[in-house]
Parts: structure tokens; C-alpha cells; sequence
């Protein structure tokens, strides 16, 4: 199905979509024709883009002012939607708040206001008191996943925010979940609402198997199951950081590569955490709930429940990681002795036999670079690629995705070359600033 809007023909173009599945069009429809919309459709589905086509369509590229804001749960999907959005290749501009970095840097980009502004609740309703926002002129509201905002105890921040905003007049509510009563502070009225959960469901590529494990204790289970599955891209889900840690901790000392990811992180440790993990610098991710949501990583092929998540709506999240749009994956339960399949998985689901002898799969063939420039210090994708293969003698091939964030960037680069490529570059400049480069930690 394609679209009669060459707007929106431009922009799948430059996504590299060849159409919208009937979600994006139901969407589109309806936010041309009702104010209020309320859209319910799977994990991986593709949402974003449904929300924010009709968006763009309805912004003004001659505004001087914010037009439309988008709240979220999490920094992670903050930036999943900025990055969305910047890829489609409009003029218009957009901001991107959200804790765990300098706020100062976007009080410098909101000096001259975005027509589109994304963040998370605590961080916009701060530049709210701070006076940082044109609030009198945004018209727009999104809230992108927004039963887990209520869930994380944003409510005073979010009624706030809406409470602040006295000239909306469109408010588009998106979920994966059907599970929560909508506030009144919301103040959406007579919405329309779209529900494809029950379809897309039906239409995703996700197969579901159990493993049991023989102890309480899941960790050899996990190791045997992970050489079993070779050196594919696996997602590893715990219920708690402490978990996370320890688990990450046994699988290296067993050898496995891997990366962990949790809420006590700095953000350069998250960024570098997955950004390895996309990169294919390590091929398991150990993780909490937080990588449940907003994570768009391409090629995910396995999600593993090391514990049992605590509800239907966090199984779906989990799942939604893979099997997005028309891709395959599947996710697998842990089981240990004790432990009975939740009601909500059919109980006939597909048993793994795992082999007697586990043989370690294959290592990674990159590494990550950090290097100590970015966005802010005028540093993009093109200059890294030019300064590693000029300076640091590296073929095209032999470097790998590329992240260029504010203040820093990571690079991906053949493991086999990043000794030698090191000892080139490391007295050189970067735009004529010498900046800090070493292997990601």
C-alpha cells in the first residue's frame, strides 16, 4: 500500500520504505479527520511513523515557534523518535530533552524554539518553570507510549506539562498495551480509536520456545543455550540490576562477550553499551525492562527471559525488541525447576533440547573506538570516516557503524586492525583539536 500525499512519498523514499502497512494508513486517516486519536498496535509495528507523518504534514516549516511536542518514558525512545524524525529529511527543526546530560545544552537549542520538540516528562516540565518552551504556540501533543509514563509515576509532571499548553488542539495517545485507564489532566474528548493488536499479532514472525534448567540457579542453563545459539543477536532479560551485573560478570568469565545495560548507568556508559551491542562488537546484551522499550535494533534474532517477566504487558514489550515489522525472531523462556509457564503462553509452546557438549560461539570481529568529539564540537560521520582512513590507514570495509553523539562518538573497526590503526591516529586532530581516542570501555 502506498500513500497519495508526495510528502509522504518523499519521505518513505529517503526511509527506504517502500510502503505503509494498513496501522500507518488507518493512522494517517484518522489524524486527518479527528482531533483526538488513540492508536493501539504491537511493539515493532512501526508507530513512530504513523504518529509522525500526519505530525509533519500538519507543521509549519515558516513557524518561528514549537509547534508540536512528543513525551516519553525514556531518554532511549526520546532519541529512537529524534532519530526517526531527522532521518526523514524535512527543514523542520527538533529538540530532543531528556535527563542524564547537560541541560544547558538544550536550553541552547531552545533559544531559537524547534518546531518539534520530544522529551521525557521531568526534564520538559523543568524548561517548562524555566521559561525555556514556547508553550502558547504547541497545538500537538503526542504521548508515545503513555500507559508506561502513568506506570513510572510521571503523573504530576505530565498533568503539568498538559496543564501548561493552553492552546492544544490535537492529542494523539500511542501504546502497545490496552491496560490503562486515560487521566482526565489528559483532556482528550470523544477520541477515535484504532486497535490492531489483536491483527498484528497475529501477522509478526515471533516464535515462542521454553528451555528448562535442571537448578534453581539458571546461569549454566543460559551459557549451554547461548552456545547453542551461536554468535546471533540475543537480548538477555533480568528482573533486577544486581542480576544484570552478575550475570554479565559469569557469561565473561565464561567467555562469552557481552555488554550490560541498566537504569544506574551513566549515559555514556548506556550509549556505549549499546552501541557495542549494535555495532556487533558483542552479540549479547544483558539488560532490565528498560531495554523492553524504545530500543530499535536492527537484526535482533533472540530474546532470552532469564527470569519470568512480571506481567503479560512486559513478556509483549520484551518480545517487541524482535520480530519487528516483516523480520523473524524468536524468544525463549527460561524455566527453572520450580517454575510453571504464565498462563498467558500456550502451554503446548515448543521445548528446546539443549546438546551435551556446549561449544563457545564464534567472537566478534569488531571493536568500538571512543572518541572525545561530536554533534557539538562541529564532528560528523564523514569527518570520522575521512580522519580513520587517511590517518589511521583503514579501508571502508574495516570500519563498521558509526554513533556521533554531543560531546562524543563511537566507531566500529575491524578487531584485527584497531591496534595498528591506534598507533597512527594517536598524536593526530580531528578538525584540528586533538581529542582523547581509545577502545571503548
Amino acid at each position: 500500500m502506498s500513500t497519495t500525499n508526495p510528502l509522504f512519498d518523499e519521505i518513505l523514499s529517503k526511509l527506504k520504505i517502500k510502503a505503509l502497512n494498513e496501522m500507518q494508513l488507518a493512522s494517517i486517516e484518522a489524524a486527518d479527520k479527528h482531533d483526538d486519536l488513540i492508536l493501539l498496535s504491537a511493539t515493532g509495528s512501526g508507530k513512530t511513523l504513523a504518529y509522525l507523518l500526519p505530525l509533519v504534514k500538519s507543521l509549519n516549516p515558516e513557524g518561528k515557534k514549537t509547534q508540536a511536542m512528543i513525551i516519553v518514558p525514556s531518554r532511549e525512545l526520546a532519541l529512537q523518535i529524534e532519530s526517526v524524525f531527522k532521518s526523514m529529511g524535512t527543514s523542520l527543526k527538533v529538540t530532543c530533552c531528556y535527563g542524564g546530560h547537560l541541560r544547558e545544552t538544550e536550553e541552547n537549542n531552545l533559544v531559537q524554539p524547534p518546531a518539534l520538540l520530544i522529551g521525557t516528562p521531568g526534564r520538559l516540565s523543568d524548561h517548562i518553570r524555566r521559561g525555556n518552551i514556547t508553550v502558547d504556540s504547541i497545538e500537538t501533543l503526542v504521548l508515545d507510549e503513555f500507559d508506561k509514563s502513568l506506570e513510572l509515576g510521571f503523573t504530576d509532571e505530565m498533568s503539568f506539562i498538559i496543564g501548561s499548553l493552553p492552546s492544544l488542539k490535537k492529542r494523539m495517545l500511542i501504546s502497545a498495551t490496552e491496560t490503562v485507564r486515560i487521566p482526565d489532566f489528559i483532556g482528550i474528548q470523544d477520541p477515535v480509536k484504532l486497535n490492531f493488536l489483536n491483527s498484528t499479532d497475529q501477522e509478526t514472525g515471533l516464535t515462542i520456545q521454553t528451555v528448562a534448567s535442571d537448578e534453581k540457579d539458571k546461569l549454566q542453563t543460559l551459557f549451554r543455550l547461548i552456545c547453542m545459539l551461536g554468535n546471533r543477536s540475543t537480548i538477555v532479560f533480568c528482573n533486577h540490576r544486581e542480576s544484570v551485573e552478575r550475570t554479565s560478570n559469569w557469561l565473561k568469565e565464561k567467555d562469552i562477550v557481552n555488554v550490560f545495560y541498566h537504569g544506574a548507568l551513566e549515559q555514556q556508559e548506556r550509549d556505549a553499551a549499546l552501541c557495542k551491542f549494535r555495532n556487533g562488537t558483542a552479540n549479547v546484551l544483558v539488560t532490565t525492562d528498560l531495554a523492553a522499550r524504545g530500543l530499535d535494533i536492527a537484526n535482533l534474532r533472540y530474546i532470552i527471559h532469564y527470569h519470568l517477566p512480571a506481567s503479560e504487558d512486559v513478556f509483549t514489550h520484551r518480545n517487541g525488541r524482535t520480530a519487528r515489522m516483516d523480520a523473524s525472531g524468536t524468544a525463549i523462556l527460561i524455566l527453572s525447576p520450580e517454575e510453571k509457564l504464565p498462563a498467558y503462553i500456550d502451554p503446548e509452546t515448543e521445548k528446546i533440547e539443549l546438546p551435551e557438549t556446549a561449544t563457545l560461539p564464534a567472537k566478534p570481529h569488531w571493536s568500538t573506538l571512543f572518541i572525545a568529539a561530536g554533534k557539538k564540537d562541529k564532528v560528523n560521520k564523514i569527518d570520522i570516516v575521512g580522519f580513520l582512513s587517511n590517518r589511521g590507514q583503514l579501508k571502508k570495509e574495516d570500519i563498521g557503524l558509526i554513533e556521533v553523539k554531543d560531546f562524543f562518538s563511537f566507531v566500529a573497526v575491524r578487531k584485527t586492525k584497531i591496534s595498528a590503526a591506534l598507533q597512527l591516529i594517536k598524536e593526530q586532530k580531528i578538525k584540528n583539536k586533538k581529542v582523547k581516542i581509545a577502545v571503548a570501555k
